[in-house]
């Protein structure tokens, strides 16, 4: 900017659209560009539901719930208990059975599956725990309904509702979280498809992949560039927000070198390719986006662990309590009694709790703004120790603000603004409407002005009442050989060494008259931001790629705890792992492709909603707006979330761990013996009591405006 480098930061993100492509299934870049996300084709590339589309577990739901009435219906336990007699027909007596069978076949087939993989994977969790449930009740209930033994465990109706509960538990989690992770399509999508290809004869239109190192290539302004290279001919200011996620443009001239994916803003330029395919900086990042995303899908769930532990108390007590009852010489009971275990051991309540809380979680966050993505994010966030804010576009508005103004001795500091925002008035570039803004806001008369022109790299040029007038930055300086007054050039080494971008008014005598300085403008939410979270016990840090001095002024002005300046593009994703490395846990926000691998690799990653594409599918949480102070919605969220997890957990848990005793037949020397009937009844009552728990979440506010 110091160049007078006008801004011009292209967001690939339509806000009609919520991101969500989703990954190749080859795991490697898709070039085509998938910004629509339907939720009815979310699909988790990990954990339980891995290869289980939303739209799966909705459409089991409704027809294992169309199949449950009348099994529910028809079960001669659940008219006793309800004191009424199903009609009887010739036949009637093989309903439950029958609709049964369909049931465990069709709607338990994704938990036998996956009860399937958690065993080859040795990681017992819910799907295990649903298929032990739902197998158990399915053969103790033909051996029933076959007259087998003499038996009387008619689980038909307990199976049904179980199949039917715990689909709707998926169903309603998948829909809550829609996690797609299109992250890497969306780095292709940075891409264009075609390139313009120099010959001897002409151009000619050729597709990426065709691209040789050593080929030259036309760039169009606004074009892509199609691989990284270096400009042979012409110059042009390049926007390279997608990959540096840093606001200015930047002059590129012949000699220097360009990378793929970034837009030449102004001017056409001829390039030579220097890397293609997997060579570019581009790609490299890719690779980086899908380790750190790999790396950070391991962790297992908290309702994972606590069926995981539920599966070795129901499957120990299920063994323990057939020893014992065989022991004690009855055979029937034993068999009676192990399977009631194993089948209420099943908790419908742990099947709904986890689900139930997210979804109102994520339907609450996204109330105020903040779109869940992950539901590791949600979970993790009240670990986090550290939040790393990404300081342009997020922290800052990524826009320059006039700062300062300073006139040279004789002239007055409003006459200068005015000439300066008059000179300015007919271009575009954010720092030309930063200064006339703040013309405007002091409503100084702007004189009329003609002939304007706007110098590549150096300023811009106009005629004042017959003078010719220029405004720009050192180079201009440099260029009509002007020398600033020894008393502005004091004023003016100070702005610099602050950081900030300083353009000069020269007359048309090569007189410089004045200076003004701008700068990043600091969100006035974020100081409100930063102060929370370190209320909260949260540290706040902040990375940049811009000059220490200008990372230095604003972390004093906002008080931030730690400082990462001048660090690389391609180095983000370190310095996470640096804070990590001291054992502390981070959120990353951030809004440009450079961030992308550092959101993939903090603990949470948190995208600025006017951000890209990619930093939108690297991370778990989507911010809507540009709102810092949503984080500590995130924060709040988190926690109270947690808390009702934890409470469903100790109920559906707790719950079990009672019952269960209770169905083996500990008390059946005092006569207390919890049949299965009356075992099925409670089980649903508990599950209530989750749902009406969950709900509570609704109470929380959450307006990012009400932070303290």
């Amino acid at each position: 900017m110091q160049d007078h480098q006008h801004q011009h930061h292209t967001h690939h993100h339509d806000d009609d659209s919520p991101p969500g492509a989703t990954l190749t299934e080859a795991g490697a870049a898709s070039p085509a560009h998938h910004t629509h996300h339907d939720d009815d084709h979310a699909v988790h590339t990990h954990g339980q539901h891995a290869g289980h589309s939303t739209a799966m577990f909705k459409n089991r739901f409704w027809l294992t719930l169309a199949l449950t009435a009348p099994v529910v219906y028809f079960s001669p336990m659940v008219g006793h208990i309800l004191g009424y007699m199903a009609p009887m027909f010739p036949g009637s007596t093989w309903v439950p059975p029958v609709l049964g069978t369909v049931i465990f076949l069709y709607g338990g087939q994704p938990f036998l599956k996956g009860g399937l993989q958690e065993l080859k994977d040795r990681r017992p969790g819910m799907m295990l725990l649903i298929a032990m449930a739902i197998t158990v009740a399915f053969v103790a209930s033909w051996i029933t309904s076959l007259g087998l033994g003499g038996f009387d465990l008619d689980f038909w109706w307990e199976l049904a509702l179980l199949v039917a509960i715990m689909l709707l538990g998926h169903w309603i989690e998948m829909r809550a979280l829609g996690s797609a992770q299109g992250a890497l399509d969306a780095l292709a999508a940075l891409l264009p498809d075609e390139a313009e290809r120099i010959t001897d004869s002409g151009t000619e239109t050729v597709s990426v992949a065709e691209l040789r190192p050593a080929d030259l290539v036309l760039v169009r302004s606004g074009a892509r560039m199609p691989a990284d290279g270096t400009v042979v001919e012409g110059q042009a200011e390049f926007d390279e927000s997608m990959i540096t996620g840093e606001s200015k443009t930047v002059l590129r001239a012949p000699g220097d070198a360009v990378v793929a994916g970034t837009v030449a803003t102004d001017n056409s330029v001829r390039v030579r390719v220097d890397a293609v395919g997997d060579d570019t900086a581009l790609a490299g990042i890719q690779r980086l986006v899908a380790e750190a995303q790999a790396s950070s899908s391991r962790a297992q769930a908290l309702a994972d662990r606590a069926a995981a532990f539920l599966f070795y108390f129901a499957a120990g007590a299920g063994v323990l309590t057939f020893i014992v009852w065989t022991l004690l010489g009855s055979i029937p009971e034993a068999v009676t009694r192990t399977v009631t275990v194993l089948v209420i051991a099943c908790p419908h309540a742990l099947g709904l709790a986890i689900p139930l809380v997210i979804a109102i979680s994520t339907e609450q966050a996204a109330r105020a703004g903040v779109l869940i993505k992950n539901r590791m994010a949600l979970e993790r966030m009240r670990t986090v120790d550290v939040v790393l804010f990404d300081k342009t576009g997020t922290l800052t508005t990524g826009e320059p603000e006039l700062k300062d103004v300073a006139a040279s001795p004789g002239v007055e500091v409003d006459k200068l603004l005015a000439l300066a925002a008059a000179v300015e008035s007919d271009s575009e570039h954010p720092v030309a409407r930063a200064i006339v803004r703040a013309a405007r806001e002091r409503n100084l008369a702007l004189p009329a002005v003609a002939g304007f022109s706007s110098l590549t790299g150096r300023g811009v040029r106009a005629s004042v009442d017959g003078r010719t007038v220029h405004v720009g930055g050192p180079a201009l300086l440099r260029e009509l050989a002007a020398i600033e007054p020894p008393a502005l050039a004091d004023t003016t080494r100070g702005w610099m060494d602050r950081g900030a971008a300083v353009l000069h008014v020269i007359d048309d005598d090569g007189r410089v008259v004045g200076a003004v300085s701008l700068e990043d403008a600091v969100r006035a939410e974020s100081r409100q931001a930063v102060a929370a979270l370190q209320n909260r016990g949260v540290k706040v840090g902040m990375i940049t790629g811009d000059a220490r001095q200008v990372a230095q002024a604003v972390a004093a002005d906002l008080n931030i705890d730690e400082v990462f300046a001048e660090v690389l593009p391609a180095d983000k994703d370190k310095k996470v792992a640096e804070l990590q490395a001291r054992g502390l846990k981070v959120a990353m926000v951030g809004d440009g492709v450079n961030d992308s691998p550092a959101l993939a690799r903090a603990e949470v990653g948190i995208a600025i909603g006017a951000g890209t594409d990619v930093a939108m599918e690297s991370a778990g949480v989507v911010l809507a707006g540009n709102d810092p102070r949503a984080v500590l919605s995130m924060v709040d969220l988190s926690r109270a979330s947690y808390r009702k997890m934890w409470q469903n957990l100790v109920w559906a848990t707790g719950y079990n761990i009672l019952s269960v005793p209770l169905a083996a037949g500990v008390l059946a020397f005092a006569g207390v013996v919890l049949s299965p009937a009356a075992g099925a009844v409670l089980m649903s009552v508990s599950t209530i009591v989750v749902a009406l728990n969950a709900q509570l979440l609704r109470r929380l506010k959450l307006n990012p405006s009400d932070v303290r």
